[in-house]
């Protein structure tokens, strides 16, 4: 079957940026995105500058001008994020059928988060993120909640029959349970805290905010953008509590996650105050993100790059593992809170 990136020929791309005054000397380089085809793109000046063309009917126009707004306000207070440019007056730009846009080329290194320095770096920047992000709601792009990550997420999966038949009621019933016990957190539900409880703060996030979606710049290299993290792809902002931008950044065991989120908060709080009952947050997200990975993988299951880079889904080891992670995931949200 077709796909619709297949018509997205280098010839294509160059023809794109020609429209808005870009001409390349021909050479293309794709980076890695399986939602979105990306370029490393030469120009004939000896330039060089990264084009993003959008997966067409994820985001609409205004959504995708949303979160190039967004990406203005953080650079325009100094905030190392890497934004489209603004050519031929605009950021967003038509051809072909697709919208694209053209950003600086930025260089960099995935960061070292077992630096104490570099996560206390990273937490500064995010509370300036976040800063910025709590001015003014998001209109048009959505929210991180349990309907759109969790039960839209389910349903889909459960109606499309993308799970074999030997594991999708244990997968259901596992699914369901873990889902229930994310509904018992008002912030993730669109609801307002009862009385007595604290009412969690949401805020416009990064979204997405894992170790590839910084670039780090040491601080003894040559870089025109100055050194530390450089925040990339805001492609997933959504609305959200702060925590969701820090939890991606810890891993290995509890003592371990409590130490990085520790250092991350240390140097958050520098900026801004960070609400600690936010740390309850943490596996309901983690839960609620295992469940749309997974419908994210088989929604996309058309595009012939899914499939060569994940042979491994959809194999009933795959979904016997997703069993197993969502108990694991229970057990984990009937745990005390991480404590920083």
């Amino acid at each position: 079957m077709h796909h619709v990136f297949e018509s997205l020929t280098p010839d294509l791309v160059l023809d794109a940026l020609e429209s808005i005054g870009l001409r390349g000397d021909g050479r293309l380089t794709a980076l890695s995105s399986y939602e979105n085809r990306v370029y490393l793109v030469q120009l004939e000046d000896g330039s060089a500058l990264v084009a993003k063309f959008y997966r067409p009917g994820r985001w609409s126009k205004a959504q995708i001008l949303e979160e190039h707004s967004f990406s203005q306000e953080l650079m325009d207070a100094e905030i190392p994020a890497i934004g489209p440019l603004r050519l031929a007056g605009a950021t967003l730009h038509e051809f072909g059928g697709f919208l694209f846009s053209v950003s600086p080329r930025r260089g960099g290194r995935p960061p070292e988060l077992d630096d104490e320095e570099v996560l206390e770096w990273i937490g500064r920047f995010l509370a300036r993120i976040h800063t910025v992000g709590a001015r003014k709601p998001f209109t048009h792009r959505p929210a991180l909640d349990l309907q759109s990550f969790g039960q839209e997420s389910r349903d889909w999966l459960l109606g499309q029959d993308m799970i074999p038949l030997d594991v999708q009621s244990g997968w259901a019933r596992h699914c369901d349970e873990a889902l229930a016990m994310v509904a018992a957190y008002p912030a993730l539900c669109g609801k307002k805290a009862a009385s007595g409880q604290a009412q969690i703060r949401l805020l416009r996030l990064h979204g997405d905010c894992h170790p590839g979606n910084i670039l780090w710049t040491p601080s003894d290299a040559a870089a025109s953008a100055g050194p530390g993290p450089h925040f990339v792809d805001l492609d997933d902002a959504r609305t959200g509590p702060a925590v969701q931008d820090l939890w991606m950044l810890s891993s290995g065991d509890r003592r371990q996650r409590s130490r990085q989120i520790g250092f991350l908060v240390d140097g958050y709080e520098q900026f801004r105050e960070f609400d600690r009952d936010e740390l309850a947050l943490i596996e309901p997200l983690r839960t609620l993100r295992l469940i749309h990975y997974s419908a994210w993988l088989a929604r996309r299951w058309s595009d012939p790059t899914f499939v060569q880079n994940f042979p491994w889904f959809g194999s009933s080891d795959y979904w016997h593992g997703q069993v197993l992670m969502l108990q694991e995931q229970c057990e984990a949200m009937q745990e005390a809170p991480l404590v920083v």
